[in-house]
């Protein structure tokens, strides 16, 4: 306790020249426990990434190449294709707490209180052989633009798990898959009563407020799986979503450059779903 005091004289001293020069006041005990008391930090973000190229390597590689990341609209070049995004990802808010349980709390949404814009566009992604002689297009011109009303994280210390409530639209997107050569167009992932059909929340997770305001809503699980007997380990990534409710609907699905028609589905539902991942 006598080492603490000193330290915190020594700092006391230290800060002296600063705090004439700010017109700053020393802290005593009980403004540094209001301080250590406060809640959270907030963090206000505007960002837009680009990605040269990503690369996921085995024997051989998966490459997705031109991956552009921001807001506003896809940005194409003279023949059509995806070159960029318009905007910035901006309006972002994100709140960070840690809880008395040691929960840590993460909430991702806006600063004026609407739902943020997003867009991602990705110009290639393909298959290529380890030593470059053979390569797969497997798709192209991905373009995506939405709205992001939420995220929340929370990893909680009782089930050492991260769980991910996100509520989103999806207003609009385009690609070419390539190596089957069809193109998906205008296609929008919106809340499940877009459609006109009444969607109860019978999985009772928590979406209903989201699905109300027209978002669709998704919640995932993941943790670490133990007791696998195909790891060499035992161990896995384990991700589950016990709710994905949206309506889904596709403007034209091309084959041949020809659209063979509309595609819709209301009041989609995925829950108790589970899946574990580990090499082999």
């Amino acid at each position: 306790m006598k080492g603490l005091k000193k330290l915190a004289l020594a700092t006391a001293v230290a800060a002296v020249p600063f705090a004439a020069q700010a017109d700053l006041k020393a802290l005593d005990d009980t403004s540094m426990g209001n301080v250590t008391g406060q809640a959270g930090v907030t963090i206000e973000l505007e960002t837009k990434v680009d990605i040269g190229s990503f690369t996921y390597t085995d024997e051989g590689n998966f490459v997705v190449s031109g991956i552009h990341i921001g807001g506003g609209a896809i940005e194409t070049d003279a023949d059509g294709n995806v070159s960029g995004v318009s905007g910035l990802l901006d309006d972002l808010k994100i709140d960070i707490d840690v809880e008395a349980d040691g929960d840590a709390v993460i909430d991702v949404n806006s600063v004026s209180g609407g739902p943020v814009d997003f867009a991602v566009g990705v110009e290639t992604a393909s298959l290529v052989a380890a030593d470059g002689s053979e390569s797969t297009l497997l798709a192209s011109n991905i373009g995506i633009t939405g709205l992001l009303a939420d995220i929340k994280l929370r990893v909680d210390t009782a089930t050492d798990t991260m769980i991910t409530d996100l509520a989103f639209n999806i207003t609009d997107m385009d690609m070419d898959v390539d190596f089957l050569g069809i193109g998906i167009r205008d296609l929008t992932v919106t809340g499940a009563n877009t459609f006109g059909a009444t969607y109860a929340d019978a999985g009772g997770v928590g979406g209903s407020p989201y699905i109300a305001a027209g978002f669709a809503y998704a919640q995932l699980t993941i943790g670490k799986a133990t007791g696998v007997a195909g790891s060499a380990s035992g161990e896995a990534l384990e991700i589950g979503v016990p709710e994905f409710i949206a309506d889904i609907s596709i403007g034209a699905t091309e084959i041949g450059g020809t659209s063979i028609g509309v595609i819709s589905m209301d009041n989609l539902a995925i829950t108790q779903t589970n899946m574990k991942i580990y090499g082999h």
